[in-house]
């Protein structure tokens, strides 16, 4: 944007989260009714803000101290020890190596800089600002001085757990929320506080620039480490091994870990030619994905809610959300919410409901364990047209899986990864689970969540769009507590889904054997059947 606009610098995501929070109040917040449940969920949806940030830039600094490590040939300590380290109670046995003195661990700069230039005094302004070619922690880092890289790699570790403990904490609630609102009967209309022209002229102005900020990103070289496997994997070349993808994304579709992230926070100076075909189809998919999760929101607030006014409300609500600027450029995280959200929009065409719910749970795996919440709502009506869309969708990805695969092995290990069929991993894991935190504990967490998810399909009794939408997010929240893989911070997997909950009026009506038809193959059946005992 700085091409178009005159002087213009990207907001640093810090600030943003002060502006759009205020701006958020503003805008949705009952001050005439104080203590209206609305309120309540307001205040939840700014506190899942300082906990992305946490992770955000304390994984940056964590990175970074790494790296400083290495260079410095010294053992990077596990981050179990880091509580130890911080604390002074842990001492490092490794001899400084080649030379390296132990006064280089308390020098100024200890983060590599990769020009004379870096080694200069930071202007004030770019405390505010960093330069875009440089991750902002690494200037926070130049200028400290308070102690060893161990201390530092500790602090940053200490802060990214403590971000990933703050999304789950906010998490629970969001949990506890979803559960509690099948129950609620009451749901008062309570309008955005601006007008619909303001809404859409707020919520296009944040889309550009959004967008923007997509169409101007470049990834680095740890963005990029899927992509370089891209060639090899469609030559049919690749031997099968998919332990980049899991560690990257989960188990998920084996196509989905060619596509680079694409950082709207940091960027590097240029993308290498031989990946510019896949960062741009990133590019592309990105967008497309948020552009249908703000006109899914729209139409279902216009289609289902009967009110464009809250349906717009609710897209401008999505943008203005922090997360949606920290993590616009991730396809992992917002196509699946995406396709969730159609899901919920053509629930009146289970068939069409069932590809949308396939795409997801055969992107990203995770959204499989919705079936036994849909499949009871469509139980009285609707669930074999739901099942053929769902089967077909799925057969289709596991069909595309064989034209990119060397040989049955390799199709198979693909498969496998897809649907997640493998021991729960102990070892390799990213987010709170990599953080110190006992991996064994993920068990007993999946043991809860496979009983909630079944839960879902007997309670509550009689499953109307309501307990749809709400039960759906419910689901797709507690993923993130045993997601090996930066589990909590997949905010798009049910951030839109949670917002037609808070805003949605009393749907008790749309019970799936009120609002289906029977189904052209079941009419033509009745139609034939009248045929034969008329003759």
């Amino acid at each position: 944007m700085s091409e178009i606009l005159f002087q213009y610098h990207r907001v640093h995501p810090a600030t943003w989260v002060y502006l759009s929070s205020l701006l958020l109040i503003g805008l949705y917040f009952k001050f005439n009714r104080f203590w209206s449940v609305r309120n309540f969920d307001l205040v939840l949806l700014v506190l899942l803000s300082p906990g992305l940030l946490l992770v955000q830039f304390g994984g940056a600094a964590r990175q970074a101290a790494i790296a400083a490590l290495e260079k410095a040939g010294r053992e990077v300590p596990a981050p179990e020890l880091a509580d130890d380290i911080y604390s002074g109670r842990w001492r490092s046995s490794a001899p400084a190596a080649d030379g390296l003195s132990a006064q280089a661990d308390r020098a100024p700069n200890p983060v590599p800089a990769e020009d004379d230039s870096a080694d200069q005094p930071v202007a004030e302004d770019d405390s505010i600002m960093p330069p875009l070619g440089r991750p902002p922690v690494l200037v926070a880092l130049q200028a400290d001085d308070s102690g060893s890289l161990e201390r530092q790699y500790a602090r940053a570790v200490i802060n990214e757990r403590f971000g990933y403990l703050w999304l789950l904490t906010v998490g629970a609630f969001w949990l506890l929320r979803m559960l509690i609102d099948c129950t609620m009967v009451r749901r008062p209309l309570l309008e955005p506080n601006l007008s619909i022209g303001g809404l859409v002229w707020i919520g296009s102005a944040l889309f550009v620039f959004l967008m923007a900020n997509v169409l101007a990103s470049v990834p680095t070289d740890d963005d990029l480490q899927g992509p370089r496997n891209a060639v090899s994997l469609l030559l049919r070349k690749d031997q099968g091994d998919h332990g980049l993808s899991l560690r990257r994304h989960g188990p998920s579709y084996a196509l989905l870990s060619l596509l680079p992230s694409l950082p709207t926070v940091t960027r590097a100076e240029t993308t290498p030619q031989d990946v510019v075909p896949l960062v741009n189809a990133a590019k592309a998919m990105a967008i497309l994905a948020h552009a249908m999760i703000v006109l899914g929101l729209v139409a279902i607030g216009a289609r289902h809610f009967n009110n464009w006014h809250t349906g717009i409300g609710m897209a401008t609500l999505y943008l203005m959300i922090p997360y949606t600027a920290v993590m616009t450029g991730r396809v992992d995280h917002a196509l699946p919410g995406a396709l969730l959200v159609w899901a919920i929009l053509c629930y009146r065409r289970p068939l069409v409901a069932g590809v949308c719910l396939g795409l997801a749970a055969g992107t990203v795996y995770y959204p499989l364990f919705l079936l036994p919440l849909w499949i009871s709502f469509y139980w009285r009506r609707g669930l074999v047209r739901f099942l053929i869309g769902l089967l077909s969708m799925l057969a289709l990805l596991v069909g595309s899986l064989a034209l990119v695969s060397a040989d049955f092995a390799s199709f198979a290990e693909k498969v496998r990864v897809m649907f997640g069929i493998f021991a729960p991993r102990t070892g390799g894991l990213e987010g709170l689970w990599g953080l110190g935190w006992n991996p064994l504990y993920r068990i007993p967490v999946m043991a809860l969540f496979i009983v909630l998810s079944f839960t879902l399909a007997l309670w509550p009794a009689q499953k109307n769009l309501g307990t749809l939408m709400s039960c759906s997010a419910a689901v797709m929240i507690s993923t993130q507590f045993w997601h090996g893989t930066q589990g909590g911070i997949y905010l798009a997997w049910y951030l839109p889904l949670l917002i037609l909950t808070v805003f949605r009026p009393n749907l008790e009506d749309r019970i799936a054997l009120a609002v289906l038809g029977e189904g052209r193959l079941r009419w033509r059946l009745k139609a034939v059947g009248s045929l034969v005992q008329a003759a």
